[in-house]
């Protein structure tokens, strides 16, 4: 048996901020693949998901978190915070996503948990493509910069990649030397399994209205792999009937259109052909009962 190499650059780097800050989008363009789910609507992350980046002299462990509420009265918001902020302990490097000129309660909620900590935390201005002037981004940057002592300040579009590769080498500088700690082929710490339930729920959310995304979740029922096919059968929960009825669609025309882009997907990542099968069921206010969160897969 191999063992791993010593490198010059090894170690784990946090990426966290506020829902729909973009940290997403940052980590599947800091990979140059698909790891994460994004969409436009805050709470698309729910897990905490590791993308691992391996170089001929480092490697960057990247865990994309869920977004960081200042209010979780709601116990799917009391999970995302501890999975966030039990992601940042023993990590090497912070990414604190913020977007454009926005500094509001939420960041500041956010920074005061960064307080305490001593890991160096780079500041990750997100979104600057859509300011119309770059000349107020420098106001802006020293006017936070008074806020927290951050390793560095950088102004990025995770979009378009804009500004992305000053990330990676801030961030690779500040890592340990280190033994290797996963093989050079291995991208991610999620199961297959994972990832359909995640492309399922990516569909659903980038298609459905503004409210309904956050009371859906997908459960993977069967996941077999049959003469280079795999089969697939998931659950699709939401908590009142008439969300069944939204997402089944009329002659179950949206959860057919669904389960076709889905399935697009699931062939291109996971580089199979697949059959997938859906099913809508309802579980009465799941995304509010720890219990039912946990039986889902939702842990810290």
């Amino acid at each position: 048996m191999s063992t791993l190499p010593q490198l010059a650059h090894c170690g784990y780097i946090a990426i966290v901020g506020r829902p729909n800050a973009g940290k997403s989008t940052l980590l599947n363009f800091l990979l140059g693949q698909k790891i994460s789910i994004t969409s436009r609507k805050p709470q698309t992350t729910r897990h905490s998901i590791l993308g691992i980046k391996t170089e001929p002299n480092a490697q960057m462990i990247f865990i994309d978190t869920p977004g960081l509420h200042e209010v979780d009265k709601h116990a799917m918001n009391r999970i995302m915070n501890r999975t966030a902020l039990t992601a940042l302990h023993d990590v090497d490097v912070i990414l604190f996503v913020v977007e454009e000129l926005r500094w509001s309660s939420e960041e500041k909620y956010i920074l005061d948990k960064l307080q305490s900590m001593t890991t160096p935390v780079l500041l990750i201005i997100n979104k600057v493509d859509k300011l119309s002037s770059r000349d107020v981004l420098l106001p802006h940057i020293e006017k936070i910069s008074s806020y927290y002592d951050f390793a560095a300040i950088i102004p990025v579009s995770a979009r378009n990649g804009s500004n992305i590769t000053a990330v990676e080498d801030q961030a690779r500088a500040l890592l340990p030397s280190a033994t290797q700690l996963f093989p050079d082929d291995q991208v991610t710490d999620r199961s297959e399994r994972f990832i359909a339930a995640e492309i399922i729920r990516e569909k659903l959310m980038r298609r459905l209205g503004q409210e309904l995304p956050y009371a859906l979740t997908v459960e993977i029922e069967q996941f077999s792999l049959q003469k280079n096919i795999i089969h697939i059968n998931a659950l699709i929960w939401v908590e009142r009937m008439p969300q069944k009825a939204i997402v089944i669609g009329k002659n179950g025309s949206f959860l057919k259109e669904t389960g076709i882009q889905a399935r697009h997907d699931m062939e291109k990542i996971l580089g199979h052909q697949v059959h997938l099968k859906l099913w809508v069921k309802v579980k009465k206010n799941w995304s509010d009962d720890e219990r039912a969160l946990r039986n889902l897969g939702y842990t810290e």
